[in-house]
Formats: C-alpha cells, sequence, structure tokens
C-alpha cells in the first residue's frame, strides 16, 4: 500500500476538501517555520506549495500561510508535531503524525479512533518501521537511470515511481534516504530539473502484513477513520 496510507477511490465531498486545504495549509505553515518561506531554498516547502495549487488552493491563501510559517507577519505561530502510535484490527502496526494547535482536543479524538484497535505507548511500533526520509520527483528525461541518479543525489534506494502526480510522458523515481540528506537529496535533484512532489519524513513498514479481503477492508475502514480526523497529518499503516 506504500508507506503512506491513502484512502483510494473515495469521493471527495465539500466537507472532505475543506480539511485536506486544512492539512494542507498547516504543512506549508510548518515547513515554512522549519526550512524558511523561499520555495527555492526549501523542497519540503516546494513540495507542499505544488500540492496546494494542484488541490485548487488559492494563492493568497498560500502566500499568508507561507509568510506566517516564515514569521514575516509577526503573529505568533503554536502548531505541535505529535506522533501516536498503536495497532488497528488484526494486530497491524499504525503510525500516526499529528500537527495540531490544540494538543487536549486531538488526544481524546485519537483515543476514540483507536477504541476499534490498540493505542500504544510511544516507542510500541515505532520499531517495525523505518523512518527515513522520502523525495518524489518526475523528470522529462525517461531514459535517466534511476539507480545513478539516486547515487549522485545522496539516496539510500529507489524505485520507479507510477503515482498520480507523474505526467505519462515523464520519468517518475521515489527516493529513500537518511533523514539527515533529505533536504540535501531534495535539493540536488530540484537543481537537476527533477520536479520534487514530495520531500518529508515517513515511516516505511519493515514487514507489511498481508491479510484476507474482509480483514483488510475492516483495517481500511479503521484507517479512514483516522485520516478524517482534522489535525492528523499522515497515517502510516504496516499493510501490504
Amino acid at each position: 500500500m506504500g508507506a503512506q496510507w491513502k484512502q483510494a477511490g473515495r469521493e471527495v465531498a465539500a466537507q472532505k476538501k475543506g480539511q485536506l486545504i486544512g492539512k494542507i495549509v498547516r504543512e506549508i505553515l510548518v515547513a515554512a517555520k522549519l526550512g524558511g518561506g523561499d520555495p527555492d531554498l526549501n523542497p519540503r516547502l516546494a513540495a507542499a506549495v505544488e500540492k496546494a495549487r494542484k488541490n485548487s488552493v488559492t494563492r493568497d491563501t498560500i502566500e499568508r500561510a507561507v509568510k506566517k510559517g516564515s514569521g514575516q507577519t509577526g503573529e505568533t505561530m503554536v502548531i505541535e508535531s505529535l506522533v501516536y502510535e498503536g495497532f488497528a484490527p488484526h494486530k497491524v502496526a499504525v503510525v500516526v503524525e499529528c500537527l495540531t494547535d490544540n494538543r487536549n482536543r486531538l488526544a481524546p479524538e485519537i483515543r476514540n479512533a483507536f477504541r476499534a484497535g490498540h493505542l500504544g505507548a510511544p516507542g510500541s511500533v515505532a520499531w517495525m518501521f523505518d523512518h527515513v526520509g522520502l523525495v518524489e520527483a518526475h523528470h522529462a528525461d525517461r531514459s535517466l537511470d534511476l539507480e545513478t541518479v539516486a547515487i549522485e543525489a545522496g539516496a539510500q534506494n529507489v524505485e520507479s515511481w507510477v503515482g498520480d502526480d507523474v505526467p505519462g510522458d515523464r520519468l517518475g523515481g521515489r527516493f529513500t534516504c537518511d533523514r539527515g540528506a533529505l533536504d540535501a537529496v531534495a535539493k540536488y535533484l530540484a537543481a537537476h530539473q527533477w520536479t520534487v512532489v514530495t520531500s518529508e519524513m515517513t515511516y516505511l513498514a519493515k514487514n507489511p502484513a498481508e491479510l484476507p479481503e474482509d480483514q483488510r477492508q475492516e483495517v481500511v475502514g479503521f484507517l479512514n477513520a483516522l485520516d478524517d480526523l482534522d489535525d492528523v497529518h499522515r497515517v502510516y499503516a504496516g499493510l501490504k
């Protein structure tokens, strides 16, 4: 299923669209706060802004988020990054990344969502995942050798990527690296005419579970319920 749980095939109603935009804006805020407000020097911000544009977030909204996150407006921004760990039904390991301005609101929402599974203590399932840097990008030259590009960029691994964000006439690559090398890998690719779509830390399950279809659908429902929470940023599951 990939590193990050995604809601495949679900229609986005107005409420869902609003939730998605809220999550994208929070990502822009945090990216700008951590790496500055210049997308050319901040691959994480560049990827977040590109995602915002693809989801029809207005230019004014994007610019306000960048300025606020990078401290240009003088406003105090309090957004915490929190990680919860636990198990979905059928003992599928789950890591949940959240961006929130109110942990007292978020905590009971997470506990309630995990009633169908089991909410664990910090570190209870993180060891089942590799916490690495992830860069997803595409290039106009389909003749490039991905392995060579990965070595030159400083990535540890690469695989062909054919996600929805890859135009059919372009070469897609999914590069993983040490967390400390994420910025350097993303900047190398951007400097060599790769269009960076994703630049972020991610959790890759070491031994993802393969379940019968009925059990798998039960886990899918659990993951979707988590993902629907406003402050949940990303959900990672040890599920094939």
